[in-house]
């Protein structure tokens, strides 16, 4: 007599929660847990306390939330997913925090300028405009050429040699090494002022105040940040790949420039643009070298020249309320050309390592 085995069902398997994964429920737990944290705070801090401001609110909030909702998601998904979720919020919470004020400054600025801007700023100067113009008559064309090349001319000397000083301390080597990267690290501290005042005193009491003195200034305050990001930038080319290129017969200098360098040009990039992010922005170094002017000089090795930074700040000194409108457009236009250098640069630097 045959004898049937009964089939069995087939178990079902655990679902498999990976931290990564959001899913519908995960988002009620953290909707739940923001609404639930936040009527709690507010009963407890404006109600049953004598506790008012809005920062203190804020902190007993988040200190609030996180609470809840690692003790939420634990009991949905186990301590491993609530430890990643509440790490996840918090670093979420710490860029948002980063990410306002950067938000409010560049949209207060958009907000007091934009009102000003005339083509006019971009093709004529402000020669001939008082204080008693109203503030939409206004010419920035000479601080614009000026801060171009002031700029223009600083990244040219500072970005090649902060990049081979770079090379020498990762990729070269030698009894120097260590006293360069201390000189390097010593020079990221000084303060700009002290820039301007050592350029003063060696080339302007000379020769006078002109673009090419100021240049060189920014480039002193330019050289130590490209330089200790391009070292660091070296650093993360694997040496697998060195090592291939020297075991192929390639000698040394050969290597870094033809294998390292190419490499690392995405971070090259990013660590030229750090730099001038560095110093376009600096006023005080250009006070004591370019000087400032409102005629337009696009000879940068002669005579006073205009510059964004400093047009600005010699605007907002003044008593004139339109004179302080017109240091917001300059605030303004200086953000957009930051803005266009930078993602002229990075389009550039991605596009050069796709046909690489």
């Amino acid at each position: 007599m045959a004898v049937v085995t009964p089939i069995r069902a087939p178990e079902a398997q655990p679902s498999r929660v990976h931290p990564k994964q959001f899913h519908k429920r995960d988002y009620v737990v953290l909707g739940g847990a923001v609404a639930a944290s936040f009527a709690l705070v507010w009963l407890a801090y404006t109600q049953l306390l004598p506790f008012t401001g809005a920062f203190g609110f804020i902190l007993c909030w988040l200190a609030v939330f996180f609470a809840m909702y690692y003790i939420a998601a634990r009991e949905v998904d186990g301590r491993v997913v609530a430890r990643d979720r509440a790490m996840a919020a918090l670093v979420t919470v710490v860029a948002i925090a980063v990410v306002i004020p950067l938000v409010l400054i560049v949209g207060y600025v958009v907000y007091k300028g934009v009102a000003f801007v005339r083509v006019a700023f971009f093709t004529t100067t402000s020669a001939g405009i008082g204080p008693e113009n109203p503030a939409s008559q206004t010419g920035g064309a000479q601080a614009i050429v000026g801060t171009l090349e002031q700029v223009g001319i600083a990244t040219l000397i500072s970005v090649p040699l902060g990049m081979m000083t770079a090379v020498y301390l990762n990729e070269v080597g030698g009894r120097l090494k260590r006293p360069v990267r201390i000189f390097v690290d010593t020079m990221s501290g000084v303060p700009s002022i002290v820039a301007g005042l050592f350029i003063f005193t060696v080339l302007v009491e000379k020769h006078g105040f002109s673009g090419f003195a100021a240049a060189l200034a920014l480039s002193i305050l330019m050289l130590p940040t490209v330089t200790r990001t391009s070292e660091v930038v070296l650093r993360l080319v694997p040496d697998g790949l060195r090592e291939a290129s020297l075991a192929l017969g390639s000698p040394h200098w050969r290597t870094v420039w033809g294998v390292v360098m190419p490499s690392a040009r995405s971070g090259l990039v990013t660590a030229a643009i750090l730099g001038v992010a560095r110093v376009v922005g600096e006023t005080a170094p250009l006070i004591m070298t370019a000087f400032g002017s409102e005629t337009m000089n696009t000879n940068p090795f002669s005579g006073a020249q205009a510059a964004l930074p400093l047009s600005a700040y010699q605007h907002f000194l003044s008593s004139q309320n339109s004179d302080v409108d017109r240091a917001w457009l300059y605030a303004l236009v200086l953000l957009l050309i930051v803005l266009v250098l930078f993602v002229t640069a990075r389009v550039v630097g991605r596009g050069s390592i796709g046909r690489r």
